[in-house]
């Protein structure tokens, strides 16, 4: 379901627009003005805001007029004959304009935000810091403890430059996300950290500090503090503390260099996708055309499923010459990789988040298109589950396209064409939802399981059980993916096997028996080649005798 307003999508029951605040199903939006120093003014009645003693709202400002603003019934907001104007949102009022969640109203210079009651239970807004901006409370007075006393100085105080958001209670303990806008890093945080976060605005000592995390959380407070400022301090987010993430070496050899990715960054492109959703890219996110998509790829793998049965086709040749054929796979893997990233950033769009960063990567020899949706991290997890999706399901509608295309077309070279992109397309929806790497799949598998690093965990006790030194406290969780995920190889591996021979008498027509061979030889051990290291190393090291998590 679409808000009405800005067509964004709306939670399930939801009784206001999370991305304009717009009221849904006759509900009245419950906003409040938040003050610049963090005091919260509900809007409950019509309000006059101004310098005058009987103004509801008095700004003691000079800036401000004694009569500035009226907000009227239904939370509307309109200017009244002020000598320094209304601005909201940035523009200057010229008529009465409905107030919104996370609107900006500037009286002079005095600024005030607007935001809808949320509860405890629910997601709050992002809070962004940019680089430069400061809300920092001047310290006054001299500290007990002395600068060397702690790394974190005497007044520790988060730098600017970083987003933080709550996300609602269902996702967790560890339910707040930080976000550094200079290196795109996350940090999740629980309630309890968030408190404490809260009070690093350089105003307080660490005695302070101290005393504030025992009055809180007893006498566990100090030890949680602690931890919070290490974590802060190594990722770059506490001023004056460098971060302790190692730097990257540059590749130093030829090949290293060659298979370094590049990336040329498009300006704007978030601006476009924006743009394009507005423009009518939200039609893709309402229920007929998601049911249309339902009904489009499952067609098409039906009707590319015939044509593999019915030995129509032969991957990367076109036209009987296996050079065209290559030629077109490629092109037609940039293009659905094009359209691929597309769907994610448009979901993005779809839940109000802006693609940061989008562009053009070289790896090795071959382009692909990229969208940043690190900002997904922002959403509720079924919202990252979306975004993600997003990408395996444009391969499979591509895919469906171009398979019912070939299809329907007499045999010859364009219908060549379109089977090989047909081929294109789902060879990448398959590889994207594969839960075994780090792609679309492995991330979904990550948010439905509630398992972080779940790839990294599963193989290191994978190998330490391998390895002769499994614990009772090792996860079953881990332990399903990690046999799963074999299996899932080697049968990918045997697939794609029988697929090399389902078209060996074709190559065999086209090139020589030993390249022939000798190419499908390699590629065979190439499929199996992960499956032999995640399985090899630990039980080499058991059979030589060496202790768990040696080298």
């Amino acid at each position: 379901m679409l808000c009405p307003s800005c067509r964004r999508q709306l939670e399930r029951g939801a009784s206001y627009c999370g991305g304009c605040g717009s009221p849904l199903n006759g509900a009245s939006a419950p906003l409040e003005l938040v003050l610049s120093d963090a005091t919260r003014i509900p809007v409950v009645t019509e309000m006059t805001i101004g310098r005058a003693p009987g103004a509801t709202l008095v700004l003691s400002d000079p800036s401000v007029s004694r009569m500035h603003a009226r907000i009227l019934e239904g939370a509307v907001l309109e200017d009244a004959g002020s000598s320094h104007g209304t601005y909201l949102d940035g523009q200057r009022l010229t008529a009465p304009s409905p107030l919104r969640d996370g609107a900006r109203i500037r009286l002079g210079d005095a600024e005030l935000r607007v935001e809808r009651r949320r509860d405890a239970a629910e997601a709050g807004r992002t809070i962004v810091v940019r680089p430069g901006a400061s809300l920092v409370v001047p310290a006054a007075g001299a500290s007990d403890v002395t600068g060397s006393a702690t790394q974190f100085g005497m007044r520790p105080r988060v730098r600017s430059g970083y987003a933080l958001k709550r996300l609602e209670a269902a996702e967790g303990s560890r339910r707040w996300v930080l976000k550094d806008l200079a290196s795109g890093s996350f940090l999740r945080l629980s309630d309890n950290d968030a408190a404490l976060f809260e009070q690093l605005d350089g105003s307080r000592s660490l005695v302070e500090l101290v005393g504030e995390a025992e009055a809180r959380f007893g006498a566990r407070g100090p030890a949680r503090l602690a931890r919070l400022l290490s974590d802060l301090g190594e990722r770059g987010f506490l001023s004056g503390v460098a971060s302790a993430s190692p730097s990257v070496a540059a590749p130093s050899g030829r090949l290293a260099r060659l298979f370094k990715p590049r990336e040329k960054i498009v300006p704007g492109f978030g601006a476009c996708i924006e743009r394009l959703y507005r423009a009518g890219g939200w039609v893709l996110f309402t229920r007929p055309f998601l049911v249309f998509l339902a009904v489009l790829v499952t067609a098409g793998i039906a009707a590319f499923v015939g044509l593999i049965l019915g030995r129509y086709g032969t991957p990367f040749v076109v036209a009987s010459k296996f050079g065209v054929g290559g030629v077109v796979f490629l092109l037609g893997r940039f293009a659905v990789v094009t359209v691929h990233e597309l769907a994610h950033g448009l979901t993005m769009a779809s839940f109000g988040r802006r693609v940061e960063r989008a562009g053009l990567k070289l790896v090795a020899i071959f382009p692909y298109a990229f969208v940043d949706t690190s900002e997904a991290w922002f959403e509720p997890r079924r919202r990252r589950i979306e975004i993600s999706a997003a990408g395996p399901v444009s391969d499979f509608s591509v895919g469906a396209v171009f398979a019912l295309c070939c299809l329907l077309l007499p045999a010859g070279t364009v219908r060549d064409i379109f089977f090989n992109l047909a081929f294109a397309a789902y060879v990448g929806g398959f590889f994207n939802l594969n839960p075994f790497i780090e792609r679309d799949g492995y991330h979904i598998l990550v948010d439905a399981l509630r398992e972080p690093g779940l790839r990294r965990r599963a193989k290191e006790q994978l190998a330490r059980r391998l390895g002769g030194g499994g614990a009772p406290t090792d996860s079953p969780v881990l332990a399903r993916y990690s046999i799963f995920g074999l299996g899932w190889s080697v049968l990918a591996a045997c697939f794609a096997i029988g697929m090399s021979l389902r078209y060996e008498k074709i190559f065999l027509a086209l090139a020589p028996r030993p390249v022939v061979y000798g190419v499908m030889g390699t590629l065979w051990v190439a499929f199996f080649l992960p499956v032999i290291v995640v399985l090899g190393k630990p039980l080499w090291r058991r059979v030589r005798g060496e202790p768990d998590g040696e080298r």
